[in-house]
C-alpha cells in the first residue's frame, strides 16, 4: 500500500452550484453538513480500513482557492485523516486572452489567469518538490482524482492490483455510457496507442460504430481517476505537453477599470489536458467499474450531473446525508 499515492485535483471553485468558495468546501447534506471534500475522506477511509495503512494525500489547489481549502480543511481537523499524510502544492497558472491573442487585465497591474488544466497537476508537484517528496518515501504510483465525484473510490486496492498485474503505465476507470452523447470522453485506441476522445469530438460516424459484438464501439466512459507510475511520467516530461485552447467566460477589468464578468464566452483559455498523457505513454488498462457505486458527479445545482443526481446516488449507496 506504501507504493501508492493520492493526487486531489482541487483547483476549480463552485460557480456552477451557485458558490463563491472552492468547490470541495460546498455542502451536500439533507439533514446535516456534509462537504464534497468530506465524502473524498470517507471514501478514502473506506480503503484504510480495508488495508490498515494510511496513504499519502496531494491536494492541487490554485491561487484562487488555496488559502480558503487549506484553512477550511485544518479546521475540519482533515476530516478524520492524519495530518502528516496530507501535502498542498498549487497549480501552476496560464494567462487568458481575448479572441486576438491579447491578454486580458485582472486587475489593473495583474494579468487575468486561470489554472492550466488538469495535465497540470505532475509538473506543478514537481515544481513544489512533492516529486521528489514521493520517491523518498518509496512511492512508485499516484492515483488522480477529481474534485466533483463524490463516490469515486481512491486507491482502490483491486483497481491498483489490476494495474500493476497488467505491466502497464496507467490505468483509468471507465464505465459504460448511459447515451450515445453523454458529455464524458471515451477510452479508445489511436494509431495503436491508449486515447481518449473527447465527447465534443465524437462525428457521428464514431456514435453509431460497432464492435465485433455489435455493441457500441465508444462505449466506455472515463471518470477523471487515472493510476499513473511516476518513473513513466518522468520519462515523458521530458518532452512537451500540447497545450489546448479553451473557450471560456473569462472575467477582466474594462477601460475604464470596471470589473466585468461577462454572460457568455469571451476569450480562450490554455490548458494541458490529462488525456494528453495518456496518449503519449505506451500502455493504459481500461478498468470498467458500476457507474452507479463509483460515478457521481457534481456540475450543477440540478439535472444531469448535479447536486440533486449525486444526493440520490450517494442514499441509494447507504450514505447518511
Amino acid at each position: 500500500m506504501g507504493k501508492a499515492g493520492a493526487v486531489l485535483l482541487a483547483g476549480g471553485m463552485g460557480t456552477r452550484l451557485g458558490s463563491d468558495g472552492p468547490k470541495g468546501v460546498y455542502d451536500i447534506g439533507l439533514t446535516r453538513p456534509v462537504y464534497i471534500f468530506e465524502r473524498l475522506i470517507e471514501n478514502m477511509m473506506d480503503v484504510v480500513r480495508q488495508t490498515g495503512a494510511y496513504f499519502h494525500l496531494f491536494i492541487m489547489t490554485s491561487d484562487k482557492n488555496d488559502q480558503v481549502t487549506r484553512a477550511f480543511l485544518k479546521e475540519k481537523s482533515y476530516f478524520g485523516y492524519p495530518e502528516e499524510y496530507v501535502h498542498f502544492f498549487l497549480q501552476k497558472m496560464a494567462p487568458a486572452s481575448d479572441y486576438d491573442g491579447h491578454v486580458y487585465m485582472e486587475e489593473k497591474y495583474q494579468i487575468s489567469t486561470s489554472p492550466n488544466g488538469n495535465g497540470g497537476w505532475f509538473t506543478s508537484m514537481q515544481e513544489a518538490g512533492l516529486i521528489d517528496f514521493a520517491h523518498e518515501r518509496g512511492i512508485e504510483w499516484m492515483n488522480i482524482f477529481a474534485v466533483d465525484n463524490v463516490l469515486q473510490r481512491i486507491a482502490d486496492p483491486v483497481f491498483v492490483g489490476a494495474t500493476l498485474d497488467k505491466g502497464v503505465s496507467v490505468g483509468a476507470k471507465v464505465v459504460r455510457k448511459n447515451a450515445p452523447r453523454e458529455g464524458v470522453g471515451v477510452m479508445c485506441l489511436e494509431d495503436g496507442r491508449p486515447s481518449i476522445v473527447e465527447y465534443y469530438e465524437l462525428t457521428d460516424e464514431m456514435v453509431e460504430a460497432k464492435d465485433a459484438k455489435g455493441d457500441p464501439a465508444y462505449n466506455f466512459g472515463v471518470i477523471l481517476n487515472y493510476l499513473f507510475n511516476i518513473h513513466s511520467l518522468e520519462t515523458l516530461f521530458k518532452g512537451k505537453m500540447p497545450c489546448h485552447v479553451v473557450e471560456k467566460k473569462i472575467p477582466h477589468i474594462g477601460e475604464n477599470g470596471q470589473h466585468i464578468n461577462p454572460e457568455s464566452p469571451n476569450g480562450y483559455k490554455y490548458e494541458e489536458l490529462v488525456l494528453d498523457m495518456i496518449h503519449q505513454l505506451d500502455t493504459c488498462l481500461p478498468f470498467e467499474v458500476e457507474r452507479e457505486r463509483e460515478f457521481a458527479p457534481i456540475k450543477n445545482q440540478t439535472g444531469v450531473d448535479s447536486v440533486e443526481s449525486a444526493r440520490a446516488l450517494c442514499l441509494k449507496n447507504g450514505i447518511e446525508l
